[in-house]
């Protein structure tokens, strides 16, 4: 492979942009470190995503970035615990997640095999979810729910779909897990996040 041939996009909220970590330790930036090991040589990611974004902000935000046109090599797409956390319903959110991995396939050129949906980490693990008195049930229970419309939506569609909340249940609580505001992931959980996504390209997308 030619030098800087592969592109990324990456399509998200606060876990994509790594609230509370450097750049470098975010999952984008380290699936790309990762691939390069296997000689895969990408551009550094492009990142759409902020802090606090619900699907309907991130399909703004998406529209402000002025990318319309553009084709990527590979995009993955986090988006929804900010309308699990506003109380928007899930009926809301399968019809603007729909409409946002749409767009995805799009970037990918149609190639849907070129798109990964991450699932929505469950943040009820959290110490901030504890200190606020947070029902961590209820958190879950809702969580659930919106990955299960996430997950039928891109089986729908032919995206490729990874779980990562199951996980992220066992071992978000732990402090080294967390990022200093106790809520958002550390580096050590993106890590992970990148090298299931660095599997998943490697065994399921040709370049």
């Amino acid at each position: 492979m030619n030098k800087n041939e592969l592109t990324y996009l990456a399509l998200g909220d606060s876990y994509t942009i790594g609230e509370g970590v450097q750049p470098s330790e975010n999952y984008p930036h380290q699936l790309v470190s990762i691939m390069e090991q296997y000689e895969y040589d990408f551009d550094s990611p492009k990142i759409i995503a902020t802090t606090g974004w619900t699907t309907d902000e991130l399909q703004k935000g998406i529209s402000a970035a002025k990318i319309e046109g553009n084709t990527y090599d590979l995009v993955t797409l986090l988006i929804g615990v900010n309308n699990q956390y506003r109380g928007r319903s899930v009926d809301n959110f399968k019809e603007e997640f729909s409409e946002l991995l749409d767009q995805a396939i799009v970037f990918a050129g149609g190639d849907k095999t070129r798109v990964i949906v991450i699932s929505i980490p469950d943040w009820g693990v959290t110490a901030f979810a504890s200190q606020q008195n947070v029902d961590q049930q209820k958190v879950a229970e809702e969580i659930t729910a919106y990955n299960t419309a996430k997950q039928q939506i891109s089986h729908s569609k032919g995206v490729h779909y990874l779980d990562i909340t199951q996980e992220y249940r066992q071992i978000g609580a732990y402090p080294e897990n967390q990022a200093a505001d106790g809520l958002h992931p550390s580096g050590r959980i993106y890590s992970s996040w990148a090298e299931r996504l660095a599997d998943l390209v490697r065994e399921e997308i040709r370049f």
